[in-house]
């Protein structure tokens, strides 16, 4: 029996209250839908990405929706000196900011041969160098500031593998999560956490039409990579996340938690697609074993 309760908040109402938090990439898909959650638990929210318009509008609706603070502020993740007015520009607003959410991305579904140069470099410095240069700021005021924080890394299960056809995200997700894991031990000391979450099949609109346009999304069906055989549900990321940069989890550091309904279990082992062997079938393999054996 499918369980409907997966849509539901986890925590208390004021779980976050009098906290901040930061989300690149907050704008839209799982960024917007963390972000709205955050408010809901009492949390101030700083948003960003390249396009104000968007940021705007969804800063808004933000705030009508559940009450709470919402600061926009164009960034582009990949310039330093961008990321460093956001830092700016968010402790003027709200004073203090308690945790940072890296979930600006950028992918292409493509054989890597047709990939140019730029394009692949375009990735690389989205996910892996705009995480640095987020973790890099944010990280060295709250060193100086004697601030403990945590920093939430969006990631990938593709990137504990490797995956053809996305290797510039795998390979920039693979790096970001050695950036976790190492920071999570170097920056212990000053009370900063650095965790990362792996999502796997959420869809997000816009998202996933645009990585499979026309009837690709429909004949690529996640749900049959899925042992749970459904996708997650953006409330779901959303109660981890909060988890991850609440005081409950004050313990938890330099872990890369998975969340995708057991899929890339079962698609790591070589013999997973036997499922689609019939019964019928395993009854007759079971009788040439026994038949074997004597």
């Amino acid at each position: 029996m499918e369980d409907n309760n997966h849509n539901r908040g986890a925590f208390r109402d004021d779980a976050l209250k009098g906290k901040t938090f930061v989300i690149t990439g907050g704008g839209t898909g799982l960024g917007r839908a963390m972000g709205t959650y955050f408010l809901k638990l009492g949390a101030n929210l700083v948003i960003t990405s390249r396009k104000f318009d968007v940021l705007e509008a969804t800063a808004k609706e933000l705030e009508k929706e559940t009450g709470g603070k919402v600061l926009a502020i164009a960034c582009d993740v990949r310039n330093y000196e961008e990321v460093e007015n956001l830092l700016k520009e968010s402790i003027a607003r709200f004073g203090e900011i308690n945790g940072l959410v890296n979930n600006a991305a950028g992918n292409f579904i493509s054989p890597t041969e047709r990939l140019s140069a730029n394009a692949f470099s375009s990735i690389i410095d989205i996910v892996l160098k705009g995480t640095v240069n987020c973790t890099l700021a944010f990280g060295k005021h709250w060193i100086a500031a004697k601030q403990a924080a945590s920093v939430l890394n969006i990631v990938t299960t593709y990137a504990f593998t490797g995956s053809g056809y996305v290797v510039p995200s795998a390979a920039a997700k693979g790096g970001v999560i050695s950036l976790t894991k190492s920071l999570a031990v170097e920056w212990g000391k000053y009370g900063i956490r650095h965790n990362a979450i792996a999502p796997g099949p959420f869809p997000t609109k816009g998202a996933w039409e645009r990585l499979l346009p026309g009837d690709l999304a429909e004949k690529f069906d996640f749900k049959k990579r899925v042992p749970l055989n459904r996708v997650g549900d953006h409330q779901e990321l959303a109660n981890l996340a909060a988890f991850l940069l609440s005081d409950f989890s004050g313990y938890i550091n330099g872990e890369i938690i998975t969340i995708d309904g057991g899929e890339w279990l079962q698609g790591a082992g070589q013999f997973n697609d036997l499922k689609e062997i019939p019964d019928k079938m395993w009854d007759s393999l079971e009788e040439q074993i026994r038949k074997t054996k004597k």
